[in-house]
């Protein structure tokens, strides 16, 4: 027979209020009391009865996580950081793909009552907050990224302007003069491109370098074919460049290829650094430099905002979270060694 919420109080010595609390990360509990909670939870093979939650107070158990795509590594590693963030809530995700278009957006959002989900993390490419908002029916929202909600919801993101600026002034301190920019992206809406334009030249600014068009190079998508085209249309210039910012790992990849076809050596005649810091650059020859952003932070602190509004900061003000990031130098600044 399958254990109840009872079960797991008897033998944790604790309230059911404290089980149904551990179990939907939506009251305070204790760090130990939730442990040994847990750990009971796991011994007796505890699996919630979702129908009788609904029933009961209106929950499922269910959470939602909307991404423009799960083709880009960033966006795949951050989900299974959701996943197994929400599962030591007792939470399951339910995890889908909009391909970042307006209509893929509205579609999964309108759709969000009919699944019964508690609340919502969402990446928005190309809705307005306002827009997100009006359609979740009223569920608890997260905003992911760089669409700013403006107070109407909670948000969490990266200073993309800083951490652009990092990676910027760290190729011209190694004497670099002619850094390109890999990644504007003119048809999005979602404001990551333009705001690590904006570090970009910030950083050439502050070393008394002025911007060159032909430097800044248009992308479609942030993935490495586009960096290989990107790379290609920069070393047939006239004076090509000695450093490279792509606004992707996957970008940058793409350019190192290139690169590296071409005869040249990475960093000698080009430095590279990307952004992300996804698996396949660790593991790139050279390896990658990259603004690494803490991505298991931002699975953490959406959820406990999720946590907040379905407990007992559901009317509370709505929170702007920025959450660090750090340059990490690898081969393709520093050399092999």
């Amino acid at each position: 027979m399958a254990a109840s919420l009872r079960d797991v109080a008897s033998r944790a010595g604790v309230s059911v209020r404290t089980v149904s609390n551990v179990i939907s990360g939506a009251g305070p509990v204790a760090p130990a009391t939730r442990e040994r909670v847990q750990r009971v939870l796991d011994e007796l093979q505890y699996r919630p009865n979702l129908a009788a939650r609904q029933l009961r107070g209106g929950r499922t158990g269910v959470v939602g996580l909307v991404v423009p795509e799960l083709t880009s590594a960033y966006f795949a590693e951050l989900a299974g950081l959701v996943v197994d963030a929400a599962r030591e809530r007792g939470w399951t995700v339910l995890v889908e793909q909009s391909g970042g278009t307006a209509e893929g957006e509205r579609q999964l959002l309108d759709d969000t009552e009919r699944r019964g989900l508690d609340g919502l993390l969402v990446s928005p490419w190309s809705l307005a907050p306002e827009e997100v908002l009006r359609r979740v029916g009223g569920r608890p929202l997260v905003v992911l990224g760089e669409r700013d909600p403006a107070g109407l919801a909670d948000h969490v993101t990266v200073d993309n302007v800083a951490a652009a600026r990092a990676a910027t002034a760290h190729l011209i301190g190694m004497g670099r003069r002619r850094v390109a920019a890999v990644g504007l992206q003119p048809h999005l809406t979602n404001a990551t491109a333009a705001h690590r334009l904006d570090g970009y030249r910030l950083a050439l600014s502050e070393a008394g370098m002025r911007p060159d068009s032909d430097l800044e190079i248009a992308v479609s998508t942030l993935h490495r074919d586009e960096g290989v085209r990107a790379m290609e249309t920069l070393l047939a210039r006239p004076t090509p460049p000695d450093a490279v910012f792509c606004f992707s790992d996957g970008l940058a990849l793409g350019a190192l290829r290139t690169i590296l076809r071409r005869g040249l050596r990475v960093p000698d005649d080009v430095a590279v650094v990307g952004f992300d810091d996804i698996e396949d650059g660790r593991y790139a020859v050279p390896s990658l430099t990259t603004v690494t952003p803490d991505k298991p932070q931002i699975a953490a602190r959406a959820l406990q905002c999720l946590a907040d509004r379905l407990g007992t900061a559901a009317s509370a003000a709505a929170q702007r979270i920025v959450v660090p990031h750090r340059l990490t130098v690898r081969e393709s600044t520093a050399g092999l060694t």
